[in-house]
């Protein structure tokens, strides 16, 4: 299939006018039917061959419920919202434009059998798929940066133009864009030619895909570019917004290190001609990866005075670049091969970790990974890597603890995707411990190679399903290459979900010298699952270091593992660690019997769980200081928290002292000897924990108090330098609070910072000393109801007001980069706020959240709202965004355990509209609102509505209408039929124009007469069953080349309907209520499905 798409620009007014030409080799005869995908688009002609085609336009997923249902429950939507996405599925032949192909084109026996549909479309003032960024300032377009985008979560190319919207229908690109001359269009594939128009004004840019690309994989930005041609690399060209070249040069001067070791490891060359990375304000996501480019955040981009910023910005071009080959030149065969892709992406972007960042690095994000998604589980259920579904009903569905479906990516919570993410390349990392890293490398070098014969066979089309990669080809290429059979372990981690949670506990015994060793599982508790099999245990002794592997079996919980060396307290000598190094350690803390110092379960990480180990606090310290792996060390930390004695608080400062450990231990590190610290407040000896430490490493030697010049050449020291006084503020004394000598020591360190001598900006520093300032407030005590005001302050919080206040002054004058001066101000008022000790104020945070401050202050402002209200002012004061609803679901002002007063029918209502009809331009932002309408409100109708009095039930299965007195809340009633349209056999009736809205209309009236309660109405019409669901209006031939009424805003809405009903009769039908014979033979076949965007039943129709 090949296709050409020109498009024209208006920017003031967020238009596009464009056309799509696709060509069709048929595979079957006499095709009658071609489904595409469109959102938004207004579509005005449809032509296939030059000869006119009619079309129509139904989109299931605007209004997914009845908009007169009473209906408030999350399972009936859930189910309805399902079989909406299912009905326009492209993966499954389904689309929102159905074109009938003209019966002539058969009949005049054209041999060549290829079918050219042009398709002629606007787009006005789009709320989704594509995003125009336009600054409310003085100038032209391009002086104000003006610039458009695609953006979209999963298949939603749909959204700017007509298209097969799935990542496994593939075809080739011709792509033209017309735009303003000041402008530049990035697209993908190669840049052709550039050709202005005869009066200069508009160019049209011209790119060539050859490469067989899926449509959710072409993207497209518009903007007065500066261009960048990489020193390195020329086929690679950065594109930036004006003035941000010299940030541009800097970010991007060491990609050309991540081709090189992506080509080298993977041993295959980047599969595309170029690669282009494009920096947009606004952005969705902060990495957006599509066809031989890249649509990054432009808050990715940093100067070379920047620290914090450059390893973040690294990591996003990596997995920009990793998914270039896995998920834009290899894609998915089906959603449910997802976890492929995003696996080995996320495995090679480790692989690039560890190279540039270090081992330590490396296992240090495994860890961080491993918790999360253990802590998702645990908590919210398994996540399920391979969703199958039998039958494709919604009773097997294979997560039933979940309250939205598996079944497509447009109904996954966002956060649950994040997760699946993290899981797959977790599970990546297993196969590789499995099969080795050589067989894996060469495994992924077997599909890139298929898949590289097949994209340069141009017209052997049969050939690109190499391309696409499914779950049977990535095992079966593992067993080919390896001939290993990791069967147990897709069965395990791929095909179930949950997790392993084990419980470790030991004895030694003398007599046989041999460590009893006893690991429980819990099994029963949400999102976990049994695990049989090897298990990994180091053991360390006086001797050394050793492994030991252990079977577990179904019910064996105790093992004896055989200890190689006996107790010995006199003889010194040193002891081998498992780097092969020898250290002298101090033996007197641990037991006269007993040869063992530290035990570790699982120390590869190679099962996904959760150990709960105990052993002795010395066992853990031994552990802190000598084990070398750097989980090891934060194992060791986290469970040092539970034994605050000075043992415990001497290793730890031992641990801060040594330079050559991580840092990212020892910043964990000062965290866990404060809290130690506060458990023995009354026998802590000395200064308080970390003040003399910082001291030495950075004060001035004459002048304790004072620090010395800002030098931070030594990342190390700088992160420690950050941590240590945000970890010293949390310190408290017997009364608890902050002791005053650390308040001074921090208001000291903000006083005397003096970085006029450093290469390196300081602001991430003095952001840190801002949280540190907000971490020493204590709740405020207050005497006989006073009313806190500025002038009756306590004097220590009257210093940290006044020092907040001068950095916010001091941020209008001089903004930090990315404002993270004035997001730590914002958190530390409403500490101060939290705390009682200046009254509660949400006016600050509100002028702070309004559209035109940086994305990040808007961010941290939001947050306070959402904590200062607890309640949903936020939803109409800002544009509902998905970080809102996110912060809404983490923060929620009540949930459906709780009462509460705001929780009432208006609120139910706004976030049912939310969710229904006002969040169907963002696939993702309508996941969040469902997921804030379960946080709330759970599964099954909200208490707070009242009881309909009186509602009919129409009961679908038994093809009864009953009328209910008393509905209770969680009563799912009627019934929703999960079935996408199935109209392959029936033929379309292109010719009538139908009216159903009326036909319905009149019988909603008739029922919602008063009737008295309790008796039946006599007859309730049969044809209400089979209710046609929504109007879907079609065109007869000699109206379908003009842009009727009856084609209306976004695809014939159903609300115009409504507006409409008398107009109507004017239009060709006749028919009026009476004839409901002729009416019923005229249905349209996709009515009966409640897929088409009213519910198929309107359960409680109340009097």
């Amino acid at each position: 299939m090949n296709r050409k798409r020109d498009k024209g620009f208006e920017s003031p007014r967020k238009s596009v006018i464009g056309y799509v030409e696709l060509t069709i080799i048929p595979t079957v005869a006499n095709l009658n039917r071609i489904k595409l995908n469109s959102k938004q688009c207004r579509i005005y002609r449809v032509r296939i061959n030059d000869l006119e085609a009619p079309f129509i336009y139904n989109d299931p997923t605007l209004e997914v419920c009845h908009s007169e249902s009473k209906q408030r429950n999350l399972n009936y939507f859930s189910s309805a919202y399902t079989a909406a996405v299912s009905a326009v599925d492209p993966d499954a032949g389904h689309g929102e434009l159905v074109i009938k192909v003209p019966s002539e084109l058969w009949k005049q026996g054209d041999d060549s059998h290829l079918l050219k549909v042009y398709i002629e479309f606007s787009l006005d003032q789009p709320k989704g798929g594509l995003h125009f960024v336009i600054h409310d300032v003085e100038g032209s377009m391009a002086e104000r940066g003006a610039h458009v985008f695609s953006f979209g979560h999963h298949n939603s190319t749909r959204f700017w133009f007509p298209c097969v919207d799935s990542y496994s229908e593939l075809c080739t690109w011709k792509l033209e864009f017309t735009i303003d001359s000041s402008m530049v269009a990035v697209s993908c594939g190669d840049l052709i030619e550039t050709i202005y128009t005869h009066d200069m004004r508009k160019k049209t840019f011209h790119y060539v895909l050859p490469i067989p690309t899926a449509a959710p994989n072409i993207s497209l930005a518009v903007g007065p570019f500066e261009i960048l041609v990489d020193p390195y690399m020329h086929e690679v060209t950065h594109f930036c917004l004006p003035q941000l070249l010299p940030l541009l040069k800097h970010s991007m001067s060491y990609l050309h290190e991540i081709f090189e070791f992506y080509e080298e490891i993977l041993t295959c060359r980047y599969p595309y001609s170029c690669f282009k990375t494009v920096f947009v304000d606004e952005s969705y996501v902060q990495v957006s990866s599509y066809a031989s480019m890249s649509i990054f955040s432009t808050n990715l981009l940093h100067s070379a005075m920047i620290i914090d910023q450059t390893p973040l910005t690294r990591r996003c071009l990596a997995q920009a670049l990793a998914q270039q080959f896995f998920g834009c030149f290899i894609s998915r065969m089906s959603w449910a091969d997802e976890w492929v892709l995003k696996g080995i992406s996320g495995y090679i972007f480790g692989l690039y970790l560890k190279k540039t960042f270090g081992v330590n690095e490396y296992r240090h994000w495994i860890k961080e990974e491993l918790d999360k998604i253990v802590d998702y589980e645990l908590k919210m259920g398994g996540v399920l890597l391979h969703p199958t579904f039998s039958g494709g009903k919604e009773k097997d569905n294979p997560t039933p603890h979940l309250h939205f479906s598996l079944k497509h990516p447009h109904t996954l919570s966002w956060e649950y995707y994040k997760m699946f993410q993290c899981k797959a390349h977790l599970v990546m990392r297993l196969i590789e411990n499995r099969i080795s890293m050589e067989f894996m490398l060469q495994v992924f070098n077997k599909l890139l190679s298929l898949a590289s014969t097949a994209s340069s066979q141009r017209y052997q089309s049969h050939m690109w399903s190499q391309m696409l990669l499914s779950t049977h080809a990535f095992l079966k290429s593992i067993s080919n290459v390896s001939g290993k059979d990791i069967s147990p372990l897709i069965k395990q981690w791929v095909d179930q979900s949950a997790v392993v949670k084990f419980y470790g506990s030991f004895a030694f015994n003398r007599k046989r010298n041999v460590l009893e060793l006893e690991i429980r599982q819990d099994y029963t508790s949400s999102g976990t699952q049994k695990y049989v099999g090897p298990i990994k245990v180091t053991v360390q002794e006086l001797d050394g270091s050793f492994n030991h592997t252990l079977q577990i079996e179904e019910n064996s919980l105790k093992h004896d593992i055989p200890c190689h060396s006996k107790s010995r307290r006199n003889k010194k000598k040193k002891i081998p660690l498992m780097n092969g190094e020898e250290v002298d350690m101090d033996l007197s803390a641990m037991d006269a019997d007993s040869p063992l110092l530290w035990i570790r379960i699982d120390p590869d990480m190679s099962i996904l769980r959760k150990v709960e180990l105990e052993q002795a606090d010395f066992m853990w310290q031994y552990q802190l200081r000598y084990e070398r792996d750097v989980v090891a060390q934060e194992e060791a930390i986290s469970a040092l928290e539970t034994f605050p004695t000075p043992a415990s608080r001497l290793a730890l400062t031992d641990i801060l002292e040594q330079e050559q450990c991580f840092y990212k231990v020892r910043m964990q590190a000062c965290f866990c000897l404060a809290k130690i610290a506060n458990a023995m407040v009354s026998t802590w000896q000395g200064p308080p924990a970390m003040k003399s430490l910082f001291t030495r490493m950075f004060c001035c030697k004459s002048c304790p108090n004072i620090v010395k010049t800002n030098n931070f050449i030594n990342f190390q020291s700088y992160f420690l330098q950050k941590t240590m006084p945000v970890a010293m503020a949390l310190l408290r004394d017997v009364q608890n609070l902050c002791p005053k000598d650390v308040l001074n020591f921090i208001l000291d360190l903000i006083k005397y910072n003096d970085n006029r001598k450093n290469k390196f900006s300081d602001n991430y520093y003095r952001a840190d000393l801002l949280e540190a300032l907000t971490n020493s407030l204590t709740p405020a005590i207050s005497i006989n109801n006073e009313t806190r005001t500025v002038d009756n302050l306590n004097a220590d919080v009257r210093l940290i007001l006044e020092e907040i206040t001068r950095f916010l002054n001091m941020e209008k004058l001089l903004p930090s980069y990315k404002s993270t001066i004035t997001i730590s101000c914002l958190k530390a008022i409403r500490q101060l706020q939290k705390n009682g000790h200046i009254p509660s104020e949400a006016s600050l945070f509100r002028s702070y959240a309004e559209y035109g401050h940086f994305v990040d202050v808007r961010v941290a402002a939001i947050e306070a709202l959402v904590d200062y209200t607890r309640g949903f002012e936020c939803l109409d004061f800002v544009v509902v965004s998905h970080k809102i609803l996110a912060m809404l679901c983490k923060n929620p002002p009540f949930t459906k355990t709780t009462e509460s007063a705001i929780c009432n029918e208006a609120l139910v209502d706004q976030l049912w509209k939310l969710m229904n009809s006002g969040t169907s331009h963002d696939w993702r932002l309508r996941c969040d609102a469902v997921n804030l309408y379960y946080t709330l409100f759970g599964l099954t109708r909200p208490s707070c509505l009242p009881l309909p009095e009186l509602g009919l039930v129409l009961n679908l299965k038994e093809k009864k209408a009953v009328l209910n007195p008393t509905i209770k809340p969680e009563q799912s009633v009627g019934a929703v039929i999960d079935t996408p349209f199935n109209t392959e056999d029936e033929d379309i009736d292109m010719e009538t124009v139908h009216d159903s809205q009326a036909f319905i209309h009149h019988h909603l009236n008739l029922l919602e007469r008063p009737s008295t309660p309790g008796k039946e109405p006599a007859f309730v019409e049969q044809s209400m069953l089979s209710m046609p669901a929504t109007p879907i209006p079609s065109f007869s031939k000699d109206t379908t080349s003009l842009p009727s009424k009856h084609r209306g805003e976004h695809g014939h809405h159903h609300h115009e309907h409504k507006k409409k009903k008398k107009k109507k009769h004017k239009h060709k039908h006749k028919h009026k209520h009476d004839n409901k014979d002729r009416e019923r033979s005229n249905w349209h076949p996709y009515s009966n499905s409640p897929v088409s965007g009213k519910s198929l039943h309107s359960p409680s129709l109340s009097e």
